[in-house]
């Protein structure tokens, strides 16, 4: 049943905080075809799946629900660490249409990291019973990535958020992430700290991040990068490859 997971062309990683559907989304992205396991060296629960597109296989990783990424608990250790050194070829961040507001802290945290990422703008149906409305196409525009709106529990949406992803991963559709200003001073550090850090570890694809975190003085980080590891532990991400297929064919969802 399913894709191969040691066979696959790019990897996607879900994002989210807890209780925004992102589990329904799994689901409905990989049906049964999945496989569940605990990460390495932890107790939290980890779960794979697969889909393809235009002949295209992706593996999809759904990491723990969390509500921003500062390492202060297993949860967002794991999944600022898997963001951080597995590099996925896209990022999708789940966030509740209904309580946009509290979401996009860890959606920005998540931009700080990677440029390659979709916001899923989920539980519309939601919002809708509210009578909320949700100007997604404003929402990308100030982001700086796509957003697509879903309801994950009935596939509304879902083919409209794998095309995103393919076109983030095939670089197809531009990303340019745009974070909240900083006040002039803390700019300055920050710029001064990106500096100290690209010296440190030339090439590193996430020096704002790191700058960030040391500001903030995450021991974690400022260890991980004397020692090397931030460099040691990157994975450098594939190519994009163009395959062309009229078929779009998404497995484990039919």
């Amino acid at each position: 049943m399913g894709i191969n997971l040691e066979k696959y062309d790019r990897l996607v990683t879900l994002a989210g905080n807890p209780n925004t559907g992102k589990s329904s989304l799994f689901n409905a992205l990989t049906g049964l075809k999945q496989h569940t396991g605990n990460w390495p060296g932890k107790t939290v629960t980890r779960a794979e799946g697969g889909f393809i597109l235009k002949g295209v296989r992706y593996k999809l990783v759904d990491l723990p629900g969390t509500y921003s990424l500062l390492s202060t608990s297993q949860e967002e250790e794991i999944a600022r660490d898997f963001i951080l050194f597995a590099r996925p070829d896209c990022t999708i961040v789940v966030v509740d249409a209904t309580a946009l507001e509290r979401n996009l802290n860890l959606v920005f945290q998540v931009l700080e990291i990677t440029d390659k990422a979709v916001v899923c703008v989920n539980l519309m149906d939601e919002a809708r019973r509210k009578g909320l409305e949700v100007d997604v196409r404003s929402l990308s525009r100030h982001l700086g990535v796509p957003a697509v709106p879903t309801v994950a529990r009935t596939r509304e949406g879902v083919y409209d958020l794998i095309s995103a992803v393919a076109g983030v991963v095939q670089e197809e559709i531009q990303t340019a992430p745009r974070h909240p200003p900083l006040p002039p001073q803390v700019a300055d550090a920050v710029e001064e700290l990106v500096s100290l850090v690209e010296r440190l570890a030339p090439g590193l694809p996430n020096a704002r991040w790191v700058a960030y975190r040391l500001l903030e003085g995450d021991h974690r980080v400022r260890q991980a990068l004397l020692s090397g590891e931030l460099t040691g532990q990157v994975t450098p991400r594939r190519a994009p490859s163009r395959q062309p297929s009229p078929k779009i064919a998404l497995e484990g969802a039919q």
